[in-house]
């Protein structure tokens, strides 16, 4: 698979199944086409992507998460030898190594906050992947659910206008810490 063959799939079918050990039958009746595997172990990879394939779905396995598979270009390949579809990894030298294997790549980045967010632009040209993946996806969520305890929330981390201070005051957070100056006075 391409690319290109790739953005289109996610374009038809947005939504991607991310899953643990538990969980993988389930996505072989499930309507997305891309599945990622997060708790991927030696043993089990090979079957996990013949099932996959002869499901019609894509199978990128989370490389960091692997269990009994070297996080090296070994381990990359012996993947690649399996017929996985891709990979992913939050380093940028797995990434290097699954295109040179022939692989799709999906890096992944926390964005914690403006700093973070930067270097995600100079970590890209380095390892430039087919895709990226943002998390967390939905920060409102979590303030959520910490906010209901004992301890009191403070959302920070890329608070850049009004419109994000009041979301995550309005998702429970008791305050928010900026860098914005602007923000210093609302």
């Amino acid at each position: 698979m391409t690319r290109e063959q790739l953005h289109d799939i996610l374009e038809r079918s947005p939504v991607i199944a991310s899953f643990h050990d538990n969980e993988f039958e389930k996505t072989l009746t499930s309507p997305p086409e891309i599945l990622f595997d997060l708790k991927a172990s030696l043993p089990k990879e090979e079957a996990r992507i013949e099932k996959a394939h002869k499901a019609g779905k894509y199978i990128f396995v989370h490389i960091d998460l692997a269990d009994g598979i070297g996080k090296d270009k070994t381990g990359i390949e012996y993947l690649a030898s399996l017929g996985v579809d891709g990979i992913i990894s939050t380093r940028g030298q797995m990434i290097r190594y699954a295109k040179e294997a022939g692989l799709l790549t999906v890096q992944r980045f926390f964005a914690l906050d403006t700093q973070g967010l930067d270097s995600i632009h100079e970590l890209l040209e380095v390892s430039n992947p087919d895709l990226i993946e943002i998390m967390p996806g939905v920060i409102g969520k979590v303030i959520e659910r910490f906010s209901g305890g004992s301890v009191p929330v403070i959302a920070g981390g890329l608070i850049e206008t009004k419109a994000e201070v009041t979301s995550a005051l309005a998702s429970g957070a008791a305050g928010v810490s900026t860098g914005m100056p602007e923000l210093w006075y609302i």
